[in-house]
């Protein structure tokens, strides 16, 4: 098993009305239903599987997982039962304690919600206080100005910004924004600034 994948602990999570459970085969109907709200697959800046290409989306998850690369969620609605999006720790760095968020997106009819709020909060959790994280890290596209709205308003500081590091799937090469949190700040007022966006449900 490889170091990455012990190190991440697989695991569910929930707060909410929110589950985070590990994505499968078994929800390719559910991540096609999602994506095809609002048909999330035509942003250029966004890794949401086109409707024929869900299962290899999902195929290509589990070898990451497998080769410790990455750990995807289903985000699932508890209340309804239905898969709203995905998410999922990548770059993952057990010799820094460090792991990335991202590959997140979610159905129309859930954004600008209390959905992401929640999600980034049972992601920060366990990283920080299950998995003993030193540092948790965002990334986005330059032009992707909602993401990167969206990675402030949890508290996040922006590191930088590495140029043309990333190839779209319409062959433009992006710009990418770097974030990060460490568990100091974690610990001194992000957890609590981001339980209070919950108790706003935003």
């Amino acid at each position: 098993m490889p170091v990455a994948d012990e190190f991440i602990r697989r695991a569910a999570l929930q707060t909410h009305d929110v589950e985070l459970v590990p994505l499968g085969l078994e929800h390719e109907a559910g991540v096609k239903a999602a994506a095809s709200d609002g048909e999330l697959w035509r942003l250029r800046y966004t890794s949401v599987p086109q409707p024929e290409h869900t299962r290899s989306y999902i195929e290509n998850a589990l070898i990451a997982r497998n080769n410790g690369e990455r750990l995807h969620f289903a985000v699932i609605e508890q209340s309804s039962g239905q898969l709203i999006g995905c998410t999922s720790y990548h770059d993952i760095l057990p010799s820094a304690r460090r792991v990335d968020i991202g590959w997140t997106w979610y159905a129309k009819r859930v954004q600008r919600s209390h959905v992401n709020t929640a999600c980034k909060w049972l992601l920060m959790q366990h990283a920080f206080e299950t998995l003993d994280c030193l540092t948790v890290g965002w990334r986005t596209s330059n032009v992707n100005f909602a993401s990167q709205k969206a990675i402030e308003r949890l508290g996040a500081k922006k590191d930088g910004v590495i140029r043309g590091n990333v190839a779209g799937r319409d062959g433009s090469i992006r710009d990418t924004v770097m974030y990060s949190v460490s568990q100091q700040e974690w610990k001194m007022g992000i957890r609590a600034h981001i339980e209070w966006l919950l108790a706003q449900g935003v």
